[in-house]
């Protein structure tokens, strides 16, 4: 049997030190320009310090217009780089792997947010978005290779490509709203040419060490299993994929799609092949029985969102203890200003029904 601490090794550069990684986590607690604060330099070291083997930050907005939420942490310019060397460099000095999570949320960047009508494979009514030309198209790639080398150049040990939860990526994947018809649209080969390109362009213009993931989600937002399924084959056979970081919303559930009714859908991801590329799982992983039932089932990596949120030191815990219990929901606002969460980060958190008492 695995354990949650051993190393994991990954394709290029240095191995994990265990299994925990800490999610990516919406925060709104970096400066309006996208530079980091100290807030956010905080929650992030604390869980570098707290065991997790690889940290990640919030989704990182590569484009101005592709803001996802106030407070967003951006890789978009150089104006950034100061604050993103910062975090690798303290991330580094714990023995744990750092990564930027690249982003751009499409259709869903809030028009009040970034002063114009937001961006899309094609037009969106619901949403107001316009299409993007083919030549706006060619710039997001190059936009998020860009990102990628700025966040290569600060230090971080990997870069993860956003491809799920209906951002930009996930979009050009999704028949339902990605209605072009030139070689990014059509097709599931097409809609994927994205993703693709992005990966190719990050191997061609990083180091060769850089490690490289990205996540996905099956479910939800126009996605269809089997066609993630057949994406995550994609990157397995490029060889230049570390890590896939599935987000399935509860890594014990059924599919949802009634073709596939009964069956788990943790293990329609870990029955491919992968190579060796890791697989990340995230959704729901409570306690540390939980994070080794996903290790058991055939996952690389437990993601943890809530629980890194409840304990900085989950990873330190269960190793002290692999019985320890976490904190269980709701808590005081006071427990997460505790555990290095900003006062905009503990009230984001108060929207989420039942997270934070009164």
């Amino acid at each position: 049997m695995n354990s949650l601490f051993d190393s994991v090794s990954l394709m290029h550069g240095p191995a994990m030190p265990n299994r925990f990684m800490l999610s990516p986590l919406t925060n709104q607690q970096s400066h309006v320009d996208g530079t980091l604060s100290e807030e956010e330099f905080t929650w992030l070291t604390m869980r570098a310090q707290g065991g997790f083997g690889l940290t990640m930050t919030c989704a990182s907005h590569v484009q101005r217009i592709g803001q996802g939420f106030p407070g967003q942490l951006g890789c978009f310019g150089d104006e950034h780089a100061v604050g993103l060397k910062r975090i690798a460099d303290a991330i580094r000095a714990t023995g744990n792997l750092s990564y930027v999570q690249l982003h751009h949320a499409g259709n869903r960047s809030p028009k009040e947010l970034i002063g114009e009508a937001p961006v899309c494979p094609s037009e969106d009514a619901e949403t107001g978005a316009r299409e993007l030309t083919h030549t706006e198209v060619e710039q997001l790639i190059a936009d998020f290779v860009a990102a990628a080398v700025r966040c290569d150049h600060a230090g971080f040990d990997g870069v993860e490509l956003h491809g799920a939860h209906g951002y930009i990526i996930c979009q050009f994947l999704s028949s339902d709203i990605n209605k072009r018809t030139d070689e990014f649209g059509g097709s599931l080969e097409n809609r994927a040419r994205v993703l693709m390109r992005i990966v190719d362009g990050v191997r061609e213009q990083c180091r060769p060490d850089l490690q490289l993931a990205v996540r996905l989600s099956p479910e939800r937002f126009g996605m269809k299993v089997d066609e993630i399924r057949e994406v995550f084959s994609w990157l397995v056979a490029t060889g230049k994929v570390d890590l896939i970081d599935m987000s399935l919303w509860d890594v014990f559930k059924e599919a949802h799609e009634p073709e596939h009714a009964g069956k788990q859908l943790l293990e329609m991801f870990t029955s491919i092949p992968r190579g060796k590329a890791k697989l990340a799982v995230a959704g729901k992983i409570a306690t540390p029985q939980d994070a080794q039932k996903v290790i058991d089932l055939g996952a690389d990596i437990a993601a943890l969102g809530r629980g890194a949120i409840l304990h900085h030191d989950y990873p330190n815990k269960t190793k002290a203890d692999p019985h320890f219990t976490p904190r269980t929901l709701p808590v005081t606002a006071e427990v997460l200003r505790s555990e290095g969460l900003s006062e905009p980060f503990v009230n984001y958190m108060k929207m989420w029904t039942g997270f934070v008492s009164e």
